[in-house]
């Protein structure tokens, strides 16, 4: 713009340019605000959807029940069916079925043991049968090795047979000592995962 055009404009259109630039930032900044109110309100909903899928939580409600019924920590249940299943029924190759993957020998035991006179091997599809019946099992484990976890949590997935061996051998047996790397590896995560459940579900766990 040339100087003889500066100087033609009036006070009251650069007074009104002015009130126009006002305007258009005053917008920017209202869209902007409402960008990060809509973000931020967003945000709980992404962090719950990540934490469904990286530490998912079902049946708290059957988890609180056996835990008190068993005298268990809760999210000892939770992590071990974290660790079986991660929450999702299904059958392994060897047989193991449900949430916390129960063996049908192992099921026909805890039945025989603990008064289920009426249990079939579908019941074990079912959640409230799956997690009674898991508990049951790690509850049995706890008292057979003295309420030692790590022993405990090592014969859940390597059974009774070779836990009590290797502690025959190393009374003294740590979870760094386990002889199977695929043990070692269940019970470092069965561990903490439930770190991570008493941190992430106090209240749906009744903690």
């Amino acid at each position: 713009m040339s100087t003889m055009a500066r100087s033609r404009t009036t006070p009251r259109a650069r007074a009104a340019r002015r009130a126009a630039a006002r305007r258009r930032l005053a917008v920017l900044v209202g869209a902007v605000v409402l960008l990060a109110a809509g973000a931020s309100a967003l945000l709980p909903r992404v962090d719950e959807a990540v934490q469904e899928v990286t530490l998912p939580l079902r049946h708290d409600d059957i988890i609180r029940k056996q835990a008190a019924d068993k005298k268990l920590d809760p999210a000892l249940i939770a992590a071990v069916i974290y660790a079986e299943s991660h929450f999702r029924d299904q059958t392994s190759h060897a047989g193991a079925r449900g949430l916390m993957q129960v063996t049908p020998e192992t099921a026909q035991e805890i039945a025989s043991k603990s008064g289920g006179t009426q249990f079939t091997q579908a019941d074990l599809a079912t959640p409230q049968v799956n997690i009674a019946y898991g508990s049951w099992y790690l509850r049995w484990l706890l008292q057979h090795y003295g309420g030692n976890e790590t022993l405990a949590i090592a014969a859940y997935n390597a059974g009774t047979g070779n836990v009590d061996k290797w502690i025959a051998r190393d009374p003294a047996l740590s979870a760094a000592d386990i002889p199977f790397p695929e043990t070692r590896h269940y019970v470092a995560k069965v561990l903490g995962a439930r770190e991570d459940y008493r941190r992430e579900y106090r209240s749906e766990l009744g903690l």
